[in-house]
């Protein structure tokens, strides 16, 4: 097993791409379940969960092999219906091939995903969803088991505890494109992956309209054909990068960026004080003047996203002053508090909030991965900690930022990895 090895104190500078969307590609493959034809999915980003969802199709049936950033899933034979623990257990989106089994065979049996070192993420809505549209739903050892002679549109609400649910709205939104009938998805997420995923089951034949608001239409179609479609751009890996410029005061052009993916990060990295210019798909950070403080409050798209909170955490603790960062999508997503505070941070949570006090320094230290943007967060800081920074469990690093320490290096970073 690696581990990462950073020596902080360079200003990062220079052109950097950002690769294709972890939370697009997922779903997407997924979704080539829902035909018998051949699909091409272009820009997919080499990360440890691509392979993991390619080792889930296989499973089910299909030939998927990513080559050059470029997937062809065609189907091999009769696609099975049970996704398998030993899958479906090592990462939680997987949890979204219910949706399509289920639309295209009319029966789907899928492990349960258990929990997450970042709190429980109950399927409940995932459940909810696939009930209204017919669907006979038990749990069985471990196992969500569906089955439905035939799937109908209905009206239905998704709003949760903690707001809409992004995992819960692609699964109905591709149960639903075979439905007969018309579906109503209420309080539906909004985030760019979701509208990614409805342009490519639309680019298959489907019928979906109101993606990218909270309410989305879908008329029930016969059957889809194959596709070829782009996944957008990574807009967590853009925001991670922006804060790499910020945090070690450098200057990085960023290609490949929807600017309209970040209005809120870039609302508040403006508030704090960066320097953000775009044109076309590269935007442009620096810092040219000392930040300040500001606080944060997570929240569904288009709020300020859950999964930038411990990247921007990372910045606050250097940042003269004191913010709060108050975590409403995730309150138990604070693992990565104490690795700051070995490295010499004031952070102190207080429930679902963290009170930050920025000092003048981070110091390097051995810390330890929780999460996938724990990872981040940790090396984010470990670029401007003073002496050598050692992060070990970085395969959660691997898991949604493809070769994120090369991209940094090629920015002058000191990063590399060395066997625990």
């Amino acid at each position: 097993m690696d581990k990462l090895i950073i020596e902080g104190g360079v200003k990062l500078k220079g052109e950097v791409t950002v690769s294709g969307a972890k939370n697009s590609v997922l779903p997407i493959l997924a979704a080539t379940l829902l035909t018998d034809d051949a699909c091409v999915i272009k820009d997919v980003p080499n990360l440890r969960d691509t392979n993991t969802m390619l080792k889930i199709l296989r499973a089910l049936g299909k030939n998927a092999e990513l080559d050059k950033g470029i997937v062809t899933v065609s189907s091999l034979k009769n696609t099975n219906f049970i996704a398998d623990y030993k899958l479906v257990s090592t990462m939680r989106a997987s949890f979204c091939v219910l949706g399509p089994l289920l639309g295209k065979l009319k029966k789907a049996k899928v492990s349960l995903p258990g929990g997450c070192i970042i709190g429980v993420r109950p399927v409940d809505l995932h459940l909810k969803g696939i009930k209204c549209l017919g669907a006979d739903v038990s749990i069985e050892s471990g196992y969500v088991v569906a089955k439905a002679s035939r799937l109908r549109g209905s009206r239905m609400y998704l709003g949760g505890v903690y707001g809409s649910s992004v995992l819960a709205t692609d699964n109905v939104m591709m149960a639903a494109v075979l439905a007969q009938g018309k579906t109503v998805i209420e309080s539906a997420a909004c985030e760019p992956e979701v509208v990614d995923l409805a342009e490519f089951l639309n680019k298959m034949g489907a019928k979906i309209k109101g993606h990218g608001t909270p309410v989305i239409e879908i008329e029930g179609v016969r059957h889809l054909h194959g596709a070829t479609h782009t996944i957008i751009p990574d807009r967590i890996e853009a925001g991670t990068l922006m804060i790499a410029a910020l945090i070690t005061r450098g200057d990085i052009c960023i290609k490949n960026v929807l600017f309209q993916h970040l209005g809120a990060l870039i609302d508040k990295l403006e508030e704090a004080g960066a320097s953000i210019t775009k044109k076309d798909t590269t935007v442009r950070v620096r810092c040219k003047r000392r930040l300040r403080a500001v606080n944060i409050t997570t929240l569904p798209y288009p709020g300020f996203p859950t999964d930038m909170q411990a990247q921007i955490m990372s910045l606050m603790s250097v940042t003269p002053g004191i913010s709060v960062i108050t975590e409403k999508i995730y309150p138990d997503r604070f693992m990565h508090v104490a690795e700051l505070n070995r490295m010499g941070a004031h952070i102190q949570r207080e429930g679902p909030h963290a009170i930050v006090e920025g000092v003048k320094g981070l110091s390097g230290a051995p810390v330890m991965a929780s999460d996938l943007r724990a990872s981040a967060c940790l090396a984010l800081a470990g670029l401007v900690a003073h002496a050598r920074t050692s992060i070990s469990r970085i395969y959660h690093l691997e898991r949604g930022y493809e070769n994120l320490e090369g991209k940094l290096e090629r920015l002058g970073a000191k990063i590399w990895r060395e066997k625990e």
